[in-house]
Order: C-alpha cells, then structure tokens, then sequence
C-alpha cells in the first residue's frame, strides 16, 4: 500500500508539474497543435495571430455568444453551471455551461469528450491559465486554436477560407456568423447560412455595439 501511494504521489507531482510547465510556455509561445487537430480526419490548417491583427468585432461576437460574463468571472460562471446542470436533468437536448476559459483550456490542454473525468482536468486547466495567462491571452488563444470549419482552425484561417480575407478586415456581420458556427463548425455554414442560424447571426451582430457600449470586452482592451 505505501508503495502504491508512493506511485500515486508521483503521478500527481509530475502531471501538476508538467500542467505548469505547459502553462507557463503558452502564456508567452503560440500553441503549436492541439490533440483535436492532430486527431483530425481532414488534417488541420491553421495560422496564428496575435490578438491586435484580430478584428475586434470577432472578440465582441465571442463575448456576445459564448460568454457575456467573460470579463467579471473567474473563469466560472456559477450560473450557467447551474442552469446547465438543472436543464441536462430533465433531459432533452444537453446544454453546456462552459465558458470561454474552458473552453480555452479543454481545446490547448485536452480531448473533446471524456465526461466527468475531462471535466475534472478542464477545471484544473481553466483556474491555471486564469491566474497565468490573464483574459487577453485567453481569449488570443481561443481565436486562435477554436475550430472552424472542416480542417480549419483559429479565426485567421477561418477568415481566409470563408471570406477571402484576414481576420483583421472582417464585416461585423461576418465575424459573427463565424463565431455562432463555432460549436459545429463542420455542419453550420458560414457563408450562406439560413434560417436559425442565420437568425442567430443577425443577432449576435446587433449585440455587438452592446458589449462595446456595456465595456464587456474592457478586460480585453483597457
């Protein structure tokens, strides 16, 4: 039994050793690849930005559809947790909680599925690079690494591939029909899209002047 405690406390100081070591290098080196990309069926295409060549409107589209609550939480939003957990419990279509910094987290760090265990690492993952990395990096990260199409990743190639432009120069309204395809982008058009969807988009662009106005991207671009 000591013996066995003696491994476990290994396992457990290498792999909090090696998650701060992995920590620490992202918040200064881009991410290079990560397990979704290399796990790709399609191969992976992809060009990193730093965030000042990122359309703003991309940040605020960000913001305005998968966490208006970025700046003020610390990288949990309790609430959403809560009414994820009380929707999920009475079944029908499953609803996430997750924030920008876990979702950040789950994509650099860990795998797309693995219930409550990946769950457990993403939470770990996500209280680090908050206390590491600080928002601005975080949400660089995110545009960067977030799939967007079929084999493409980060908003810079994603921009290129729909638009035929950087992701510096995209439309208000483009930025947002690009960001509301980030939870299925290999099924939700961006270029042409329709009903929901497109609905969806309108709406999140009309929220753009909003997060602007609110300072919901102050964290970002004080």
């Amino acid at each position: 039994m000591l013996r066995l405690l003696k491994f476990l406390a290994k396992i457990i100081i290498g792999f909090v050793a090696l998650s701060l070591f992995l920590v620490l290098l992202f918040r200064f080196v881009p991410v290079p690849a990560t397990a979704t990309m290399l796990l790709d069926d399609n191969g992976y295409t992809r060009d990193w930005e730093p965030l000042s060549e990122i359309d703003r409107d991309l940040v605020r589209a960000a913001i305005a559809a998968e966490d208006s609550k970025f700046c003020a939480h610390d990288g949990f939003d309790e609430e959403a947790i809560r009414g994820a957990i009380e929707q999920n419990a009475r079944g029908g279509r499953i609803r996430g909680g997750s924030t920008i910094t876990q979702q950040t987290a789950k994509n650099v760090f860990l795998w797309q599925d693995g219930g409550y265990v990946r769950k457990g690492f993403e939470a770990w993952f996500a209280f680090l690079i908050e206390k590491a990395w600080g928002k601005r990096r975080i949400m660089e990260v995110y545009l960067n690494v977030a799939e967007t199409g079929i084999g493409t990743y980060g908003v810079e190639a994603g921009a290129q591939r729909y638009f035929s432009k950087s992701a510096a120069e995209l439309s208000p309204s483009e930025a947002a029909r690009m960001i509301v395809a980030l939870p299925l982008p290999k099924k939700r058009s961006v270029v042409n899209p329709t009903g929901w969807l497109r609905r969806h988009g309108n709406t999140i662009a009309a929220r753009l002047s909003v997060v602007k106005r609110d300072g919901l991207d102050a964290c970002i671009y004080e």
